[in-house]
């Protein structure tokens, strides 16, 4: 089982030559070059050439590199997107995806300018028709064209066209953000956590972490590079963790328990839906201690 951790994703603006530089030093697992909330409109096209020169240049390591466009709404999307295609970063993410129309709007452009078959789309998460489509907007991963890999869930967004508070535990929020869980697993696809505005607040940060993944996200996007270490802390399997995976795994391995469908272990019984589980945990072990290497 191959997983590319997406723990901490980190927004940059593109307007900021120096974040930029920076961003290719933070231990984040990706960054999200922003052309769009972070950068003023006088700035979007100097914006946009900064980002398309540091994304050809490279030198990002492992961490995966994803482009923020503006919105199809507005009039610097389409430019966006060439540029993009062009220099090829590994993601594209598509803001108020609102209906699966949107996405194909997109895929189709790229298809026209036969861009790398490398570049995935990520779909932001941030009105309420996105939250009672998303299962048709997660469904269109299943396309035979489709580059969709993930939600990104834009809870500032979310919070203005709601009109919902954004308390610490989220509970207005809460019934949202495991709609959107729940359609983004169903087609296998993954999906962050949205941000955390407060960033002097460390323990506040830490707690939505872990309300986010015991939720079932795959990680959060951050907005600070001070949010990094404990959000990977966070998303990580603690060794506790791993060292159980490891041993469900070894007692279906067994000889005697290869043909059962359950066993029991430690005074519990225990599935073979258990033992997917704990190759998923130790998978992302593996593929995080190869990032540290």
């Amino acid at each position: 089982m191959t997983i590319r951790p997406r723990r901490s994703v980190l927004y940059m603006p593109g307007a900021n030559a120096r974040a930029l530089e920076k961003a290719r030093t933070l231990p984040c697992d990706a960054v999200i070059l922003d052309l769009e909330d972070a950068v003023a409109p006088a700035a979007k096209e100097t914006a946009r050439q900064q980002v398309m020169t540091a994304v050809a240049a490279g030198g990002f390591g492992t961490r995966e590199v994803i482009v923020r466009i503006n919105g199809v709404d507005t009039a610097w999307w389409l430019d966006d997107l060439t540029a993009a295609a062009a220099v090829g970063p590994d993601g594209i993410l598509v803001p108020k995806v609102s209906e699966p129309a949107h996405l194909r709007t997109i895929a189709e452009r790229l298809a026209d300018m036969a861009a790398a078959p490398k570049i995935k789309l990520w779909a932001m998460i941030e009105t309420p028709l996105a939250i009672l489509n998303a299962a048709e907007i997660a469904a269109t991963a299943r396309g035979a064209d489709s580059r969709l890999a993930g939600f990104v869930m834009g809870t500032n967004d979310l919070a203005r066209e709601t009109r919902a508070k954004l308390l610490p535990g989220r509970a207005p929020m809460a019934p949202w953000l495991a709609t959107a869980v729940l359609a983004a697993h169903a087609y296998g696809i993954d999906i962050l956590d949205g941000v955390y505005n407060e960033i002097g607040d460390e323990e506040g940060f830490r707690r939505e972490c872990a309300q986010g993944r015991d939720m079932g996200f795959d990680g959060k996007t951050l907005i600070h590079p001070n949010q990094i270490a404990p959000c990977n802390a966070a998303f990580s399997p603690s060794e506790a963790e791993i060292a159980q995976a490891r041993k469900i795994i070894a007692a279906f391995e067994l000889p005697e328990n290869q043909a059962k469908g359950v066993v029991q272990l430690d005074g519990r019984m225990v599935e073979r839906l258990h033992a997917d589980m704990a190759r998923r945990t130790v998978a992302i072990a593996d593929a995080v201690s190869a990032r540290a290497q």
